[in-house]
């Protein structure tokens, strides 16, 4: 309660009115640490005022006067009246994990004076009281005593896992299934429509929750106002608030409820504006979000889409400029993707939204408004399919998001110099197509990855040592990178300009490679 978790539920449960009992079950202790010391308000029930919430403190230890206090929240909350807050003092008389010391922060007296007060004794005493029989209550432990002993016995009984499926539920198998409508990179023919980049993410979201009532979406000014760079405009019209929800800046909290919907089988779009916002939310990412498919193993999907704005460009400083792909991919169970064109934002957002893993969909700002052919009807670009945007002889180039066009326009100099460039863009970065890198340099005996992102950890890193493991023999010179400048981004344009890869850096570094 102490944590910022707490408070945003509580918010956006008092701004909603949702029908939520939240319970705490007040052991007097956080961890190792005195709740009366923690806490700078003691009183978990008066938190809730803060909130508009009604709260409750109830003696935890007291059956009937649980019952009874639940049961009002729960009648609250049907009627549409909104959220409640119960406090139960209890107590925790063992420790708080096993092999834990247990007294060096409380005394061996304060556990065995909250022993007496346990509540199955009192509450059995209680039922006696009330004329419930000692054969009927001795009879119910017998049976509780049984069915543990019966689990006891199944699980000593029991084989341990087969080594084999460690690995099984990180991702959904539902997301090994073939694309609708699956596109093939195209650069376009002369007379099809051209629409921008977030044009086209606009109309694969529309498109889908017109097909899909289960889809809704969250985030700050995604409602009304259509969203920071436009991409919800027009739906608040056609869907409304609960499907085009507005939310308080907390990310936390909005990830988190996200998760829980998605573990009951609707699909959430979360709109988190700036990828740098939504390190708020990273433990939800990270710990519940990427883990529930294996933690439950399988039984619940996680269906939900992370969208928001990566990449240097207008001055935007340090919070608001993060490339973090290569921090997402690190992590089991999350599909990572970064579009570069119209074409592929479109093609890739479809196949998140059908998608029973967590996506995460960074956006890099300054590709948002580039135009480009994509078809009207729907299509779906699978994961890990790689795209060779240009197709040369000479080196292999592999670039992510604005690179790509940074790297086109040093493919363009660098042709009326005779040097031939292939150009191939992951477009996903988990999972990621090393196969395609590995067949183009198979050819070209060359590799330069360029990448706006840090080096240090990099995806260039994980490209390399992939290529260096798997295609050494095809190389005829080292593989190089090129990154951005592995410091926090600055305000300055003069300054910020010089910490981004630009054109005719890629095509010098280019120049260098072929002349190894």
């Amino acid at each position: 309660v102490n944590n910022r978790a707490f408070h945003e539920g509580l918010n956006m449960a008092g701004i909603w009115k949702l029908p939520v009992l939240f319970v705490c079950e007040n052991n007097q202790y956080a961890t190792e640490v005195a709740f009366q010391y923690s806490a700078g308000n003691a009183t978990v029930a008066a938190r809730a005022a803060a909130y508009g919430l009604p709260g409750v403190e109830v003696d935890g230890n007291d059956v009937s006067a649980v019952h009874r206090a639940a049961e009002e929240a729960v009648e609250r909350a049907r009627a549409g009246n909104g959220a409640t807050l119960l406090e139960c003092l209890t107590y925790r008389t063992r420790p708080h994990a096993e092999g834990m010391g247990d007294f060096g922060y409380r005394t061996k007296e304060e556990v065995e004076q909250w022993k007496t007060r346990c509540p199955i004794r009192r509450l059995k005493r209680e039922m006696l009281e009330t004329g419930v029989g000692e054969e009927e209550l001795s009879a119910i432990d017998a049976e509780i005593e049984g069915q543990v002993e019966e689990a006891h016995r199944f699980a000593e009984k029991s084989a341990a896992p087969d080594p084999a499926t460690a690995t099984d539920h990180v991702y959904a198998e539902a997301a090994r299934r073939e694309a609708k409508n699956p596109g093939a990179y195209a650069p376009g023919s002369p007379g099809e429509r051209e629409i921008s980049y977030m044009q086209a993410t606009l109309e694969a979201l529309s498109s889908e929750m017109a097909r899909n009532p289960t889809i809704f979406v969250m985030g700050e000014g995604i409602g009304k106002r259509g969203g920071n760079f436009r991409s919800t405009a027009g739906l608040y019209d056609l869907y409304g608030p609960v499907r085009l929800c507005d939310t308080p800046i907390s990310e936390r909290g909005f990830v988190g409820l996200g998760c829980g919907a998605a573990m009951t089988g609707t699909r959430p779009v979360i709109d988190f504006m700036f990828a740098d916002f939504v390190l708020d939310a990273i433990g939800e990412i990270v710990n519940q979000i990427a883990k529930m498919q294996y933690m439950s193993s399988g039984r619940l999907k996680m269906p939900i889409l992370l969208r928001g704005c990566i990449g240097i460009g207008h001055s935007a400083a340090t919070h608001h400029s993060g490339n973090y792909y290569p921090m997402y991919a690190h992590f089991p169970g999350l599909r990572v993707v970064v579009p570069s064109t119209p074409y592929d934002a479109k093609g890739l957002m479809i196949r998140a939204l059908n998608c029973d893993d967590p996506v995460i969909f960074l956006e890099h700002r300054e590709v948002m408004g580039l135009k480009g052919h994509v078809p009207a009807e729907d299509y779906e670009i699978e994961f890990g399919k790689a795209a060779v945007v240009r197709e040369g002889r000479d080196v292999t180039v592999i670039a992510l998001a604005l690179m790509v066009h940074h790297t086109l326009k040093a493919c363009e100099i660098l042709e009326k110099e005779g040097v031939s460039v292939e150009l191939i863009d992951p477009r996903t970065v988990a999972p990621l197509d090393v196969e395609t890198i590995l067949q183009s340099v198979s050819k070209t005996g060359r590799l330069l990855i360029v990448d706006e992102a840090f080096a240090p950890f990099g995806v260039g890193a994980e490209i390399a040592a992939q290529l260096a493991e798997r295609g050494f023999d095809d190389l005829d010179a080292p593989i190089r990178r090129l990154n951005g400048v592995h410091t926090p981004t600055p305000y300055s344009p003069a300054l910020e300009a010089v910490v981004v890869p630009n054109p005719e850096q890629i095509a010098k570094a280019i120049r260098d490679l072929v002349a190894e």
